[in-house]
């Protein structure tokens, strides 16, 4: 059933594949953990919506990170003082649709539009930052790997918890902080776009066609795009702010109608080393035009 409702593509490569090792190398099924931090509660869902889909099919329980509170997100004014409690009753409906169980989901609790001054250990005011919350957690359930939102233009929320999980997400496996627990390595990196494209930094970066700004891809059955659909619809509160996204989503069909569904990642290396060996060789180039060496 899993090969049949997805295709992994690995873009610079030129490279397709049924197993998801093309887009978590060495790939172990059950033994696997993901985490997704999601700005606000149905980033996950409309960003990572598929990936989330196949390593449930795959045997992985997956983990949600939600950092912020939801308390922004309210359409009508009536709602302004129960959205929060509303969202997360819709939430736990909206994952448990996915397959998801509401112990995975482990709420942070920022407020909306306020995750940017959160962002640190000790924080100006003397109270406590994300790095606890976020090391603390990631180190007791152990992800083999950890998906987070594109930074780039998309909300304030998303850049910051782009930043968090790029900085923190490395530091979970360094012997520092240890208070929060034994340090453990997680595998591998992978961006998620909830709406906008990514920088095209990484595409021409990377030598690539900067229309081209992803590097992974994942194409779905439209019975995925459905079940991904139907878990959304369990935002009610959200009805008017997620409609045009769900329009939006058409956008990802292939081929007409009854054609295949796409969603595009970036896969990254948060914490890259510098390759000498160009170095080494213009060093020895520039050495032959001077005698005295």
């Amino acid at each position: 059933m899993v090969s049949s409702l997805y295709t992994y593509y690995d873009l610079d490569g030129g490279i397709r594949s049924d197993s998801i090792s093309l887009i978590f190398e060495g790939w172990s099924g059950d033994e696997e953990r993901i985490a997704v931090l999601s700005p606000h509660d149905d980033d996950a869902l409309l960003g990572a919506g598929y990936l989330l889909s196949a390593v449930i099919d795959e045997g992985c329980e997956p983990y949600i990170l939600i950092f912020c509170d939801g308390r922004g997100g309210f359409s009508r004014i009536e709602d302004k003082e129960k959205i929060v409690a509303t969202r997360r009753v819709e939430s736990r409906n909206a994952y448990r649709k996915l397959g998801v169980p509401e112990e995975n989901l482990i709420r942070f609790e920022y407020p909306d539009f306020s995750l940017k001054p959160n962002i640190g250990w000790i924080l100006p005011c003397g109270l406590e930052g994300t790095m606890t919350k976020t090391m603390k957690t990631l180190r007791e359930i152990k992800p083999t790997r950890l998906l987070i939102p594109n930074e780039y233009r998309e909300h304030t929320d998303h850049e910051a918890l782009s930043y968090i999980g790029s900085y923190d997400g490395p530091q979970v496996g360094d012997a520092v902080r240890v208070d929060l627990g034994s340090p453990y390595k997680i595998r591998s990196f992978l961006k998620y776009s909830v709406w906008g494209d990514f920088s095209p930094e990484d595409a021409m970066l990377r030598g690539r066609d900067p229309a081209l700004r992803g590097n992974v891809l994942v194409r779905v059955k439209p019975a995925v795009e459905a079940r991904i659909i139907e878990a959304l619809r369990e935002f009610r509160s959200q009805e008017l702010i997620i409609e045009g996204l769900v329009r939006e989503r058409e956008k990802r069909r292939l081929n007409g109608d009854d054609g295949d569904y796409i969603e595009v990642y970036l896969k990254f290396d948060p914490r890259p080393s510098i390759d000498y060996r160009g170095y080494k060789r213009r060093i020895l180039e520039i050495d032959k035009n001077f005698s005295r060496f």
